[in-house]
C-alpha cells in the first residue's frame, strides 16, 4: 500500500499540473510500456553482449564483481540512452493504437476534448523522459564511461591497440608549435622532433632532436642529439648535445587518444576540450562539436516522434495495430538514418555542424505538423 505522503504528494502534481483521470491513465499507460519496452532491450543487450564477450572475461581473468558492478552496471545507462528516442516511439504507438483499437480515442474526443487537449499528457510523459535522458546523458553516463571504458582495456582487448602516428603538428600553448614525423605508442618513441616558440610572427626559439622518449621514471620526454636555437632580436644562441629531459605540455596519452574519449566528458568538459583542439589545430575537431550538439538535440527527438506516433496511431485502421507499429518503426528508423546521414555531411564539411545535428530534427518537426493535421479530429 502507497503511504499518506505518498498519495498527497501525488495529488500535489495532479492538482498543480491540472490532470484529469484520462491523463493520469496516459501517463501511466505511456511511461509503463516504455520502461518496460526499454528494461526488455537492455535485458536482451546485455545477453547478447555476454555471449560475445564472455571468453574474453575468462581468458583475461575478470572476476564476477568486475564483471557486474565496472562493466554491465555502467553499461545499461549508455544504451537506455541509445535507444531511449526509439522506444518512446514504439510506446507511443504501441498503446496507442490499443486505444483506438478499443474505440478509447474516439470516446475521448467524443466527451468535448480536442485533440490538442489530448496531447497533454503526451507532452508531460515526453518531458519525463528527455529530462532524463538529458541527465543521463551529462551526469551519469560520462563517469560510467570512464570505468566501462577502462573495463575493456583491461579485459576485453587482449593485445594493447597499436597507434603509429605521422606527420604531428599541434600548438601545444597560444605560439607554440610541436611537430613529430613518426610516434609509436607501444616504445613511446618519436623521431624527428622539433619545438617552435613564436612571439605574434617572430620566431624566438627552435628545438630540433633525432629521437624523443618518454620516461615514465620522471614523466618528462628525454630528447636524444639534440640542437636547440635562442633568437633575441639580432643575437642568436645555439646550443647542441647528446641528451636532454624537458618538460612540454603533451604526453603519451594525447597520441593514442580515441574519439570515443567523448564519451567521459560532461558538457562543461567536452566544451572545454573542443576548445583545446581547436588553439592545437586538430582537423577532427568536427567530430567532438557533432556529440556536443548531439547531445542537445537528441532529447528533442523525444518530443517529435512522441507527436508523430500519437498521430499516426490514433486512427482506427483496417490493418489493426500491426500496420502501424510497421509504419511507426519505418518512420522512426528513417529519423535515425537522416541523423547518420547528415552528421556525415558536417564532417565531409558539406553543411555546418549546427545545422547537420539540428535539421534532422527540423525536418521531422514538419512532418509532425502535417501528420498532426491529418489526425482524427
Amino acid at each position: 500500500m502507497e503511504s499518506k505522503d505518498g498519495e498527497g504528494f501525488r495529488y500535489k502534481i495532479i492538482k498543480l499540473l491540472r490532470l484529469k483521470i484520462i491523463d493520469v491513465y496516459i501517463i501511466r499507460k505511456f511511461l509503463g510500456t516504455f520502461f518496460l519496452a526499454i528494461s526488455l532491450i537492455l535485458a536482451i543487450a546485455v545477453v547478447f553482449d555476454i555471449s560475445e564477450k564472455i571468453d574474453d572475461f575468462i581468458e583475461n581473468g575478470a572476476t564476477l564483481e568486475k564483471i557486474v558492478f565496472d562493466y554491465y552496471l555502467n553499461f545499461i545507462p549508455y544504451f537506455a540512452v541509445l535507444f531511449s528516442s526509439l522506444f518512446t516511439f514504439i510506446a507511443v504507438i504501441y498503446f496507442t493504437s490499443r486505444m483506438a483499437y478499443n474505440t478509447e480515442i474516439i470516446a475521448i474526443l467524443n466527451s468535448g476534448m480536442s485533440f490538442r487537449r489530448l496531447l497533454r499528457p503526451y507532452l508531460i510523459s515526453a518531458i519525463v523522459i528527455a529530462a532524463i535522458s538529458f541527465f543521463l546523458n551529462d551526469q551519469v553516463i560520462p563517469k560510467a564511461n570512464k570505468v566501462k571504458l577502462a573495463f575493456e582495456e583491461e579485459y576485453v582487448h587482449q593485445r594493447p591497440v597499436r597507434f603509429n602516428t605521422k606527420n604531428f603538428h599541434r600548438q601545444i600553448e597560444p605560439g607554440i608549435y610541436v611537430y613529430l614525423e613518426n610516434y609509436s605508442t607501444i616504445s613511446q618513441v618519436g623521431y624527428n622532433f622539433s619545438l617552435e616558440k613564436f612571439d605574434g610572427n617572430k620566431l624566438v626559439s627552435k628545438l630540433i632532436a633525432d629521437q624523443i622518449r618518454w620516461d615514465t621514471a620522471i614523466d618528462k620526454w628525454s630528447l636524444r642529439r639534440y640542437y636547440q636555437r635562442d633568437i633575441n632580436g639580432l643575437k642568436e644562441t645555439i646550443t647542441s648535445g647528446q641528451k636532454k629531459d624537458t618538460a612540454i605540455n603533451i604526453s603519451p596519452e594525447d597520441f593514442s587518444r580515441r574519439i570515443n574519449i567523448v564519451e567521459t566528458m560532461n558538457l562543461k568538459d567536452l566544451d572545454d576540450f573542443i576548445d583545446q583542439q581547436k588553439m592545437q589545430g586538430e582537423t577532427n575537431v568536427k567530430a567532438f562539436q557533432i556529440e556536443r550538439h548531439k547531445r542537445i538535440s537528441f532529447p528533442f527527438s523525444t518530443f517529435i516522434l512522441t507527436f508523430i506516433g500519437v498521430a499516426v496511431s490514433s486512427r482506427k485502421v483496417r490493418g489493426g495495430i500491426g500496420l502501424q507499429i510497421a509504419i511507426g518503426v519505418i518512420i522512426s528508423f528513417t529519423y535515425i538514418l537522416f541523423v547518420q546521414f547528415s552528421s556525415q555531411f558536417a564532417i565531409g564539411g558539406l553543411l555546418p555542424v549546427q545545422l547537420a545535428v539540428w535539421l534532422p530534427n527540423f525536418l521531422f518537426v514538419f512532418v509532425a505538423i502535417w501528420l498532426f493535421r491529418m489526425a482524427p479530429k
